[in-house]
């Protein structure tokens, strides 16, 4: 019974990888509307959204960091 939570608590936890991806997609789809828009801020609208991807990997990252932890731990 504790292998089966175990197994569910880190599939529940990997789900925020799947919100991450699509945070990401958000990120870069807004960067080529906001480039389509005004060409002369490329460069510092790019940087931004390295930032952007930045901080939203991190959470696929603490997440994917629980699974294992979940998994290999507890």
């Amino acid at each position: 019974m504790l292998e089966g939570a175990k197994s569910m608590g880190a599939g529940a936890a990997t789900i925020a990888s799947a919100g991450a991806a699509v945070g990401i997609g958000n990120v870069f789809s807004s960067l080529i509307h906001s480039v389509a828009r005004n060409p002369s801020l490329a460069k510092q609208l790019f940087g931004y959204a390295i930032l952007g991807f930045a901080l939203t990997e991190a959470i696929a990252s603490f997440a994917s960091m629980m699974a294992f932890l979940i998994s290999s731990v507890f």
